[in-house]
């Protein structure tokens, strides 16, 4: 019988597009590969030309229509026409939280030991995956500007942490560490942050009590800084807080290579509406159009959207890829010291793709 998968594609803005179109070439590719599987796809042109056109990013019903896919493909959001906090707030995030995606999950893992800025780490040294809460704390958007250009302005902004979203995200990553055999660290800033990181840190303890055979531990946001650099290895699974979450994972990005291989998956693990998958890199409008663009993230990307939809051969096999392509060192795009083009990169992936697979 064949396995069809209905996919939402939304390119946006910047190298969204280019991108995006290396990942659905890769996907056309397994299909190839795969005679019992399908993909369909539905384009959406959202983002910021349909701000320009219509003063929105999306449809008011873009969330109706998004509803019948099993996952949404993501590009990139941003440009330079629309401020960031409208192009991120009315896209991103309404999608994250108008479909309650409450895990963000990232992995942070080195392919090779040389784009790694940190001297003398490995491979297993630098293997972690973050769980960041997705749909309220610091990103709650709750506050007020008054009276902003007075002496007297200021501003207030409020973080939400229910009981609910905090429990949650965190039986996510006792569940998850505990299926691959690993330990929890939780990300936290109670010594300066009195009600919302307390209650954070007193409901880590309360649920980690109940997986007594997974090792937990908290730090300070600041000093789990340091250590990532210092001792990326004592890092397993991690959970954060949306801000938290947010700016660690970039640092991991880094220690990876770069956001050229930054990957992400917004889920809501009871599966009540299909999941968004995007890289992370942001929309780079400076080299938009000039081949430039680093497709390894939105590549691995569908790797992750493809663990989702039940395609976990497909999804080793696509990490596989990712890595035995960029064994040639000539096949890497300029932040990576190279000079291949998006699509020579997305190429040579393709190709590494049906090496591995003829292999089996």
């Amino acid at each position: 019988m064949k396995r069809l998968h209905k996919i939402a594609l939304l390119p946006g803005d910047g190298i969204g597009p280019e991108v995006l179109e290396e990942g659905k070439l890769l996907l056309e590719t397994i299909q190839q590969l795969d005679q019992d599987l399908t993909f369909a796809f539905e384009t959406f042109p959202w983002g910021s030309e349909h701000f320009r056109t219509y003063g929105k990013m999306m449809p008011e019903d873009g969330l109706q229509q998004l509803k019948q896919f099993d996952a949404i493909y993501f590009g990139a959001v941003g440009s330079p026409e629309v401020p960031e906090e409208v192009a991120v707030r009315e896209l991103v995030i309404a999608i994250r939280k108008g479909f309650d995606l409450y895990v963000n999950l990232r992995p942070i893992q080195l392919l090779a030991e040389e784009f790694c800025p940190i001297k003398g780490k490995t491979v297993d040294d630098i293997a972690i995956t973050f769980v960041r809460e997705n749909t309220e704390g610091e990103y709650a958007n709750i506050g007020h500007i008054s009276h902003a250009d007075s002496p007297e302005g200021f501003a207030m902004q409020t973080g939400l942490f229910t009981r609910k979203g905090t429990e949650r995200i965190m039986r996510f990553a006792f569940d998850y560490a505990k299926q691959k055999g690993g330990h929890v660290t939780s990300i936290s800033k109670s010594n300066a942050l009195a009600y919302s990181m307390v209650f954070w840190d007193r409901l880590f303890e309360e649920v980690g009590s109940r997986y007594p055979d997974v090792s937990r531990r908290t730090l300070l946001v600041d000093a789990a800084a340091l250590l990532m650099v210092l001792r990326p290895e004592s890092f397993d699974v991690v959970v954060a807080s949306n801000l938290f979450g947010d700016i660690l994972t970039d640092l991991g990005a880094a220690l990876q290579g770069g956001l050229g291989f930054a990957a992400s998956a917004n889920i809501d693990p009871t599966r009540r509406h299909p999941a968004m998958f995007e890289p992370v890199h942001g929309s780079a409008p400076d080299i938009a159009g000039s081949g430039k663009a680093n497709p390894i993230a939105a590549i691995w990307t569908a790797s992750m959207l493809l663990d989702w939809i039940g395609e976990d051969k497909w999804s080793e096999r696509v990490r596989q890829a990712i890595s035995h392509a960029l064994s040639d060192k000539e096949a890497r795009t300029p932040d990576l010291g190279g000079t291949w083009t998006t699509r020579q990169v997305g190429d040579a992936i393709r190709r590494s793709l049906g090496v591995l697979a003829a292999a089996e």
